[in-house]
């Protein structure tokens, strides 16, 4: 037995009694027993001294000599403390790894963004076209066709007048058409008359069976005779002319629609006197309204001191104060030439990307354009 004890080498025993010294079984028992704090420091001490000690232990006197030196610590610490430290090794040695997804997250979160400002203004939807609806001549309106919200299409009906002496203009221009027709039928014939009398004229001046001067009226005659027939025919020219006219004012007391539209607005009243266009000075006058509503925009206010990084092209999102759950897309499409001075702002007109249903103009917009700092396209 001593003589297995003595074959030990010295260094080793020295270092088995440096750790069997820091082991708590062989320390004192104290009078008191320890606080729960008190006793957390002590055993990380000793957890320490041992992993120290055992690092120490490996780095000088190899692998055997710390599976010899393991049989003299408590049963407790063995497989523990010595393991630990290899372990702590290990992770030394190889650095941590990362999944691809963990590298490419922490790529895009590490890869600067580009800045941006926010160029925003409030404004209402506008419809371009817009036309007042007038009556040409004067008349007393007599039925009406179409009602406020309706969709009507170019040259459709909308309001009838009466007018009885524009009625009578009519006939009476047809009647002077008829006439002058008479007018003419009776000039050819004179025009015949004449011709065949200047011809035997002519033939009896050759024979001599009348004098110079009986032939020289005959062809006066058939001259006269021609320019009446020409004049004859301007008469005609002339009254169908003014059947045109006439016929035209008849037409016009149908008011029909210039464009295709809804009736937004309708001022007419059936057996109401209206005035003629020219004399229609008061916008109230007008018939009614037809507004395109398929070709909406967004007339916006935003400050001026934004002008500098403006453009046409550049893209924004809008939404209406009347359905605030539904942004869709804007365009800027043109920029007023002047701001305005009383409210130091700058009108833009935004084209509509697939407006929400239920959009009508004078809806409230407001407006959002994004611009990334720096950009100067064009």
């Amino acid at each position: 037995m001593l003589l297995g004890m003595n074959m030990i080498p010295e260094n080793d025993r020295k270092l088995a009694e440096a750790l069997r010294s820091l082991s708590l079984e062989s320390s004192l028992q104290p009078p008191k027993p320890p606080t729960n704090r008190a006793r957390r420091l002590l055993l990380s001490g000793c957890v320490l001294a041992v992993a120290a000690g055992a690092v120490f232990a490996l780095g000088h006197f190899g692998p055997d000599t710390v599976d010899r030196l393991k049989g003299t610590l408590p049963q407790s610490w063995q497989g523990e403390e010595i393991g630990t430290v290899q372990d702590v090794k290990k992770q030394q040695a190889s650095p941590t790894e990362h999944t691809p997804a963990q590298a490419a997250a922490s790529a895009v979160i590490q890869k600067p963004s580009a800045p941006t400002r926010e160029i925003t203004g409030s404004g209402y939807v506008v419809a371009p076209q817009v036309v007042a609806v007038f009556s040409k001549y004067e008349g007393r309106i007599t039925s009406i066709e179409v009602d406020v919200g309706q969709r009507v299409e170019a040259g459709q009906a909308i309001v009838t007048l009466d007018d009885a002496s524009t009625r009578f203009a009519l006939d009476e221009a047809k009647a002077e058409k008829v006439s002058a027709g008479l007018v003419l039928e009776a000039k050819e014939i004179e025009l015949d008359q004449a011709r065949v009398m200047f011809r035997r004229a002519q033939a009896l001046a050759a024979k001599q069976s009348i004098s110079r001067q009986d032939e020289e009226k005959a062809g006066t005659a058939y001259d006269s005779a021609v320019n009446s027939l020409a004049q004859a025919r301007q008469d005609l020219v002339k009254a169908d002319i003014k059947v045109q006219i006439a016929q035209e004012r008849v037409d016009a007391l149908v008011v029909k629609a210039p464009i295709a539209g809804t009736i937004t607005q309708l001022d007419a009243r059936v057996g109401d006197m209206v005035l003629a266009r020219i004399d229609s000075v008061r916008e109230h006058q007008k018939l009614l309204s037809i507004t395109d509503t398929t070709t909406l925009v967004i007339d916006a206010d935003v400050a001026e001191t934004n002008i500098g990084g403006l453009r046409a092209g550049l893209s924004g999102e809008a939404v209406l104060d009347g359905i605030p759950d539904r942004p869709f897309a804007i365009e800027v499409s043109r920029i007023a030439p002047i701001a305005s001075l009383e409210k130091g702002t700058v009108t833009l007109r935004l084209a509509l990307r697939d407006p929400p249903e239920g959009i009508r103009p004078n809806m409230a917009a407001r407006i959002r354009i994004t611009q990334q700092v720096g950009d100067t396209s064009k």
